[in-house]
């Protein structure tokens, strides 16, 4: 193989050369460097279950207010009735995926317990999601009073003068629609 892209290379004029030799060249230097700047969209999948969720649920609640916590379950089964399954998984370019599975079970219409991963409260998870940029510090917004006096203080309501009134104490507007 190497030897026929040798003679094939000598066969052609000198620029010509040059022109496949750069071209071999920037295929393979963007095949290499193209992984690294393809755009990967977030993939979020399933139902996101807090800890404070968990905390609401308490044995013998029925179903329907189980699901008003929790949300609707991301698997039912007909063969496993008394089981609601909730999982989620979140694929983020640049971090780490997370994943999380819970599961709640019932006898008859009452929850019995509950099983799953440890699972994190909103603001743990919400801080886990921004992790990619790092964090800015507020400016502190404070006014001296030498800073508000270069603004026009605005006439306060009793400053104001009212607007006329009609007769029987009432403000009278103008018709909103010629009179026909």
């Amino acid at each position: 193989m190497f030897e026929f892209c040798r003679n094939a290379c000598v066969l052609l004029p000198q620029p010509r050369r040059l022109v496949v030799l750069a071209s071999a060249v920037a295929g393979l230097v963007l095949t290499a460097c193209s992984s690294n700047f393809i755009y990967k969209p977030e993939v979020v999948q399933g139902n996101f279950v807090s800890r404070e969720q968990v905390q609401a649920l308490r044995a013998g609640m029925p179903r329907q207010a189980v699901r008003d916590v929790l949300g609707t379950p991301l698997v039912t089964s007909l063969f496993h009735a008394e089981r609601w399954d909730y999982a989620f998984t979140i694929r983020r370019q640049g971090a780490e995926p997370q994943q999380r599975r819970f599961s709640v079970f019932f006898k008859g219409d009452a929850l019995d317990r509950i099983e799953g991963d440890a699972l994190p409260t909103e603001a743990e998870f919400a801080a886990k999601l921004d992790n990619r940029r790092p964090p800015t510090k507020l400016p502190v917004l404070k006014a001296t009073e030498s800073d508000l006096a270069k603004f026009p203080v605005k006439p306060d309501a009793a400053s104001v003068p009212a607007l006329p009134a009609a007769p029987g104490g009432s403000v009278s507007y103008p018709p909103l629609e010629a009179a026909r």
